[in-house]
């Protein structure tokens, strides 16, 4: 038997789309968040960018890159923060 495909009205594609870019886990942990399948969130994102290029042109298309390198730097720096609070916690008890 075939596998009974999902609707998702259009506010709650628009929410998932807008969770998925402002958030700063990785969109497969949204996904799983909202259950729904990655692959479907990715689509809805890629549509999104596309209609935003072809709505924007290249103003469109550099807002993207722009937002997904933002997130990769994000996520680089929270790392390194939490790395440095290791470090800090690890010299405070050795200075005791």
């Amino acid at each position: 038997m075939g596998a009974k495909l999902k609707r998702f009205d259009k506010e709650f594609r628009e929410k998932a789309i807008k969770l998925a870019l402002s958030s700063s886990q990785p969109m497969y942990q949204t996904a799983k968040d909202l259950g729904i399948k990655e692959a479907t969130l990715y689509s809805w994102v890629k549509n999104k960018r596309n209609a935003d290029i072809e709505t924007h042109g290249e103003e469109g298309k550099n807002f993207h890159d722009e937002l997904a390198r933002l997130r990769k730097e994000n996520a680089r720096l929270k790392e390194e923060r939490e790395i440095l609070k290791k470090a800090a916690a690890f010299f405070a008890k050795e200075s005791q």
